[in-house]
């Protein structure tokens, strides 16, 4: 019952982020389950991996490659679905408990607590640039060969 709870939270601040964005009615529901699909990659490496920045990084390439496929079909910009379909993975907590403890003066707990935050904000980054730079080589290949090998050359 409780990740039923924490799949439709995710979907419903998903959807309170792309209306802050300005989405359109038509593409909300699409950038609401891009939270609860990111959310759900989480949970469900959860069962597998105790590592909370690799389950990040799993999930922020989940949600890159849903945002990238949906930014094609819907003909707009991938950031339309890749923001609000992060925002259930950022780390506020853990930055909320590394500030707490960096003003309490607690040195030892304020370094693990932020080299954890570190890792989970580092890992959703790298997760985001892996899918993009592969989907931007897949998309220079599929022009390539649709310009050279579709449409032979024009002889004048």
């Amino acid at each position: 019952m409780t990740y039923a709870v924490q799949m439709v939270t995710a979907f419903l601040g998903s959807m309170g982020f792309s209306i802050l964005f300005n989405i359109r009615r038509t593409k909300l529901l699409i950038a609401g389950f891009g939270g609860a699909l990111s959310w759900g990659v989480y949970l469900l490496f959860g069962a597998v991996l105790d590592d909370g920045p690799l389950r990040c990084f799993l999930a922020a390439v989940c949600v890159t490659v849903y945002a990238e496929i949906f930014a094609r079909v819907k003909k707009t910009p991938t950031t339309s679905f890749l923001v609000p379909g992060m925002i259930p993975l950022i780390p506020g907590g853990a930055l909320y408990n590394t500030m707490q403890y960096a003003i309490a003066g607690n040195w030892e707990q304020f370094g693990t607590a932020a080299s954890y935050t570190i890792r989970v904000a580092l890992s959703l980054a790298a997760g985001i640039i892996v899918v993009s730079s592969v989907m931007r080589m897949v998309v220079a290949v599929i022009r390539f060969v649709r310009i050279r090998c579709i449409r032979p050359p024009q002889r004048k």
